[in-house]
């Protein structure tokens, strides 16, 4: 799998994203309390930049009229519509179960920040 250097640690703090065109494809590299995620940049819900959506925690299945919140739930917010994706596996969390993002592989090496996509 092809290597791209995406930006020096320094410049991905925490709470920040860096979107790269990879090949055609456009990735978004996020850096969430210290753990880099790499998803793309498309909600397959209708084609939305989806790593321009917020970083958060979810709802959890409950019972009726019992409101659960999950705030170390690591999911991403498509902005156009609200479907939210699992930054570690790209699964929908809610809806379609069969609807997903494409996840990537990205590490820290040395002082960069490396995308294998």
């Amino acid at each position: 799998m092809p290597r791209h250097v995406v930006a020096p640690l320094a410049d991905l703090p925490e709470g920040s994203t860096r979107i790269v065109e990879v090949s055609g494809r456009s990735i978004g590299v996020l850096n969430v309390d210290g753990t880099f995620y790499a998803v793309r940049n498309v909600c397959p819900h209708h084609g939305a930049p989806l790593c321009l959506g917020p970083v958060s925690g979810t709802m959890l299945p409950s019972e009726p009229h019992q409101y659960v919140y999950e705030p170390d739930a690591t999911i991403i917010r498509c902005p156009w519509h609200g479907y939210e994706f699992e930054l570690a596996t790209g699964r929908s969390v809610v809806g379609k179960r069969s609807l997903a993002v494409k996840t990537y592989r990205v590490a820290v090496e040395e002082d960069d920040v490396v995308l294998y996509a």
